[in-house]
């Protein structure tokens, strides 16, 4: 489904009136097309942080934050949490519909024939300082990934070339991934096990030792699964952009997303969820008293916030806060986790859901929220969580790049307004005052 075309839109500039075409979307989106407004008129636009601004054309993924609506290709969040998988999902993001029964067994297959990395990686985790931060380790051995594979390097791919691609990124990504983890607390890396699916290997890779059996837990599987799904794709956010900005320059995919893993890495995007649990613990650490820090969040003379409440771009709710709050209570009520930390959550999420302060104000309970209570219930450790983050992000990122390419869309290049000095004259340095 392209976009439609209605009257065009009209502006004048020093006297001139110039016709601009607008284009209005499946979901009744409108835009005013300005790709040829500096050709016709010498002016540009100026959007500090694109919020305003559409790069591209999609047909990947619809979110509506006024009501509150978030579909992958046109299917409700709702729908595919309750009733797909994470793998399933994936295959819907990259080749844009619901496979069959035997194209997705077989795209399972070509992931688990896929998982291992090159022996020689190994010595990468070994050189990494023991603080490093798992996120950092993680980009960089993706985006080294391209010199394993340098054929990926071409400016031409055929779909078979770019399958295998894909195959292989969403294979080692959840690998590298463990491997990030293990390494940090110097325990010996799993190497994934092929009879699991894509969740349970990930677990298994992270949580498994050598000298016991690992049992995986269906309830954490389910949970992380949904989770997964839930953060697969967010529309042209800053990470999905910036795949598609390092992408546009035909860079190949593991650099791509390994370029995507960073901008996420930031803690204004990925790192919300574990901003959640250093709240928490600082909360506690001040004896646990929420009605203090409830207070202290209602001060508008106060800098203190609450973080993992409300959403910059769901102005009602976020859909997918509603689904993964019932796999919380789940895991919380299955596990029997006894956790100060989480504990404090719970007061937390209680007040916001009742206290008129945060209802008028629409300050509900996130999915950063409940997906850092996740990750710690899980024995997730925080500094995991935007490396969990990028995991399930993983397709969304994957099929933003694979669109702008399919769309032959021209590398990016924003423009600018200059507001340094006029033109000035060399001074030689004898001269300077």
């Amino acid at each position: 489904m392209s976009e439609k075309e209605q009257q065009p839109a009209q502006i004048t500039l020093d006297g001139t009136t110039y016709s601009l075409p607008v284009i209005v979307g499946t979901e009744n989106e409108k835009a005013i097309d300005i790709t040829k407004l500096r050709d016709q008129t010498g002016y540009i636009t100026l959007d500090s942080g694109y919020k305003n601004t559409g790069a591209t054309t999609s047909a990947v993924t619809f979110l509506d934050g006024e009501e509150g609506i978030l579909r992958y290709r046109g299917y409700p969040i709702e729908q595919l949490a309750e009733k797909s998988t994470f793998t399933e999902v994936s295959y819907l993001l990259v080749y844009g519909k619901l496979p069959t029964k035997t194209e997705l067994d077989k795209f399972n297959s070509d992931i688990s024939r896929h998982t291992l990395v090159h022996e020689d990686m190994k010595r990468f985790y070994e050189a990494y300082p023991s603080k490093a931060h798992p996120m950092g380790v993680v980009a960089s051995v993706v985006c080294s990934l391209s010199t394993f594979y340098p054929e990926n390097n071409k400016t031409k791919r055929t779909s078979a070339e770019i399958d295998l691609t894909v195959h292989r990124v969403l294979a080692k990504f959840p690998t590298i991934a463990a491997w990030a983890y293990k390494n940090s607390i110097g325990h010996p890396i799993m190497y994934p096990k092929n009879s699991h699916n894509y969740v349970e290997n990930f677990l298994y890779m992270m949580f498994a030792n050598p000298s016991e059996e690992y049992e995986i837990d269906p309830v954490v599987a389910n949970a992380l699964d949904k989770l997964l799904i839930l953060h697969a794709d967010h529309e042209q956010n800053c990470s999905a952009s910036t795949v598609r900005m390092v992408g546009s320059s035909k860079a190949n995919l593991y650099a791509s997303i390994a370029a995507g893993t960073i901008a996420l890495w930031g803690p204004l995007h990925g790192g919300a969820n574990q901003e959640v649990i250093e709240m928490l613990d600082m909360i506690h650490e001040d004896g646990g008293n929420v009605d203090k820090w409830v207070e202290k969040a209602k001060d508008k003379n106060d800098s203190f916030r609450l973080m993992g409440f409300g959403h910059r771009v769901y102005k009602n709710f976020d859909p997918r806060a509603k689904i993964i709050k019932q796999a919380c209570d789940q895991l919380l009520n299955k596990l029997g986790v006894h956790d100060d930390i989480l504990e404090i959550a719970k007061k937390l999420e209680e007040v916001a859901l009742r206290d008129p302060y945060f209802v008028e104000r629409k300050l509900y309970p996130n999915v950063d929220f409940y997906s850092g209570i996740i990750y710690r219930a899980m024995g997730i450790p925080t500094e995991m969580f935007t490396v969990m983050f990028a995991l399930g992000r993983l397709p969304g990122w994957i099929a933003q790049w694979k669109e702008m390419i399919a769309n032959g869309e021209p590398i990016g290049r924003p423009r600018q307004i200059y507001v340094g000095e006029g033109l000035r004259d060399y001074v030689n340095i004898g001269d300077r005052v």
